[in-house]
Order: C-alpha cells, then structure tokens, then sequence
C-alpha cells in the first residue's frame, strides 16, 4: 500500500530534520506499528502520509503512484483516527457524523457503527455531554465513514476502559480481515502485541528496527525457560537453556519427579523492547 523512500523532513522553523531519512513498507492487508517515544517524529510521518504536511524530501508510494500525483480522491480512500478527538461539542453524534460523511462519496452505515461501539444509545445525545471515553468511541466511527481502504490510527483505544478497548481491537481486526489496511501508533504494547503484523521502531527522527512482535521478542529474549515446581513443602525454580533442551537430563528429572507449578520461557516483553531500542519512556509525556 504504502512505500517510503529516504523521507526527510523539516519544520520551517527547526534547524534539525525532525525525520531523517526513513525507509519502510506497508504491505496490503496488514496492521503496521508505528511505534516510539514522543517527539521522535511517528506523528510526523502519519502527517506526511495523509497529505497534511507535503514540504518532504524523498519519494512515497500509494499503490505503486507518487503520493504527490493524488490529488483529493485520495482521501476517498483514507480514514483517519487524530488521538485528540475532534467533533462538534453543541452537535449530536448523529449531526456530527451526518456533516462529515457528507464530505465523501463512500458512506458507511452510521447506525449499524454506533450500535457496534455501544453509542447508538446515545446518538441523539450532544457530544458536550459525552464522557472521554464516548468520545474516543465516536472518533473510531468518524474514522470509518468513508469506508476506507487505508486507515490511520492514533492511540485508537487510549482512555477506554477493558471492555470498549475490546469492542475497538476486535473492529480493527474485522476491518483486516475484510482486506483493509491499516497503520496503528500507540503507547499501549498489549494492543501492539494483539494486533499489529509488524511493527516499526523509531528513535532521534529513524527507523530503527523492523519485524513482527514474536520475532521481536524471540530476537531480543533469552533463550532461557524458568521452571517453577514444588520441592520439600515449598517452592523451587531453575533455569534450563533451550539450545540442547531435549539432552537436558535434568529438565526431564524435575518435570518427571515434581509437580509443575510455573514454566516460561525467558523473553522480553514489548515494553522492555520498546526501551531498549528507542531509549525512550513510553510513558513520557509531549
């Protein structure tokens, strides 16, 4: 869908590129990451990819045509998520969306996407009136209006409680599986790890690795697994190399002569990951 050649860019201001020289691709059909400390340049690049910045240095590719050569049927195509929803306080959800859908040819069934986030309830209801994580779940709907080839999300199930962050993921993995694309930044790694296909780290303005979030996990972990079991009334754990597994005559004794409590293998989280390759505190505020 999307591919990135050596993007550069500059705020007018700045003296320093704020993204320097990114490559990447996105695939059709897949949920890509963005991911990395705040000010790296993820929104940036979102930016850039959605035609609102356009002063760029280097080449991208929509569906193998020069983005610069679209011209608005472009955002026929495209749904976009802001992480601060933006509506109209003194307008219902239904007069909200009813005025942005009117901006595009496509139309999505308003109705049937209210009833899936749990607003339709509350359609008639003037967004003022709306709690934060209402609002969040109205921005996801205004995000599929068009019915959109291309989506854009950003921090898509920040503020929600455990049930509608459900509600939203199991959308976005419907909206794949129906052949959407979609290109996700966020700060919660379990939604990463849930949803995305590959993932792409950003540091200082680059890219600083690429992959899916098992080979991650697996490349960044140790090839270690800690077994829990009982021994003596109490508890014991030991570690045990993966590499020669099978040979390990010991890791057969405990699991023949013991009751297993706990058994995992050494591998990193997302978070720690995240940490260790951008250096960045995905808590840190922008």
């Amino acid at each position: 869908m999307f591919k990135v050649e050596n993007l550069e860019f500059c705020y007018p201001k700045n003296k320093e590129n704020t993204i320097k020289g990114v490559d990447f691709e996105i695939e059709q059909g897949e949920i890509f990451g963005l991911l990395g400390p705040s000010g790296v340049g993820k929104s940036t690049t979102q930016k850039i990819l959605i035609k609102i910045l356009k002063d760029y240095q280097g080449d991208i590719y929509y569906k193998g045509k020069n983005l610069k050569e679209y011209g608005q049927e472009f955002y026929e195509e495209i749904g976009v998520g802001f992480e601060i929803p933006v509506h109209f306080s003194k307008l219902t959800a239904m007069e909200n969306l009813n005025f942005f859908q009117k901006l595009y040819k496509n139309q999505n069934n308003i109705e049937e996407l209210l009833k899936r986030v749990g607003l339709y309830e509350d359609r008639n209801k003037k967004v003022a009136e709306y709690s934060k994580g209402m609002k969040v779940r109205l921005n996801f709907v205004k995000a599929l209006l068009n019915h959109p080839t291309m989506l854009f999300l950003d921090e898509p199930t920040a503020g929600l409680d455990p049930k509608n962050a459900r509600i939203i993921k199991n959308l976005i993995r419907e909206y794949k599986e129906g052949g959407g694309t979609v290109i996700l930044t966020t700060h919660l790694m379990n939604d990463v790890e849930e949803l995305c296909d590959r993932v792409a780290f950003m540091a200082e303005g680059k890219i600083v690795e690429v992959d899916s979030p098992k080979n991650l996990k697996i490349q960044h972990g140790q090839r270690v697994v800690d077994v829990e079991f009982e021994y003596n009334g109490g508890s014991e754990t030991e570690a045990f190399k993966l590499d020669g597994l099978k040979e390990d005559a010991r890791f057969f004794e405990v699991v023949k002569n013991h009751r297993i409590i706990t058994m995992h293998s050494k591998e990193n989280t997302l978070d720690d990951i995240f940490i260790q390759l951008t250096g960045g505190d995905m808590y840190e505020k922008s």
